[in-house]
């Protein structure tokens, strides 16, 4: 079976991405260009830290933090000195419903890891996300994307030096 848009093009249901019945805020914040970006800014600096790529699993984690406004608002205060567990200790509002939050955005981030390869914003050595040095070279001046991708960056120099599996028991979350 196969879906007419209104463009006229017929997709096959399962490159249909769902786009249509999303809100436009929505479709803004899921972009996955936008998924694309903050993932190579959080896989950019994991590589300076630990001298390795962003373990795929990661960017299930990245994501849902770098996206959601309380967890980064809370992690403006800290520096990449002060330990996860004790960040999440101090920040215990951030980690209620994370779980939820991690789950919803798979498809969204499965999308932006696609677009990323696809784009060669992201290479793939392994299971480890690199960036390719791909990014435009001037991105939208807007404070909530600034403040994204400040995010994402904080992220991956963070998750460098923790291990992945002790990220995911932290926040709850099974990989």
């Amino acid at each position: 079976m196969t879906t007419v848009p209104p463009t006229g093009r017929i997709h096959a249901p399962a490159i249909d991405t769902g786009w249509a019945e999303r809100a436009p805020a929505t479709d803004a914040m899921y972009n996955p260009a936008l998924i694309a970006c903050l993932l190579s800014a959080a896989a950019g600096t994991h590589l300076k830290r630990a001298s390795s790529g962003l373990p795929v699993a990661l960017s299930f984690i990245v994501t849902p933090m770098a996206l959601h406004r309380d967890t980064r608002q809370a992690l403006t205060a800290t520096t990449v000195r002060t330990h996860l567990r004790t960040w999440a200790e101090r920040n215990p509002m951030v980690r209620v419903g994370f779980p939820e939050r991690a789950q919803d955005l798979v498809p969204v981030v499965r999308q932006g890891l696609r677009f990323a390869l696809r784009h060669h914003i992201l290479g793939l050595n392994g299971d480890m996300l690199l960036p390719q040095g791909r990014l435009p070279h001037r991105i939208p001046e807007h404070p909530e994307l600034e403040d994204i991708l400040r995010t994402s960056r904080l992220l991956g120099r963070w998750l460098a030096v923790n291990d992945p599996a002790a990220v995911f028991a932290l926040l709850g979350v099974t990989p």
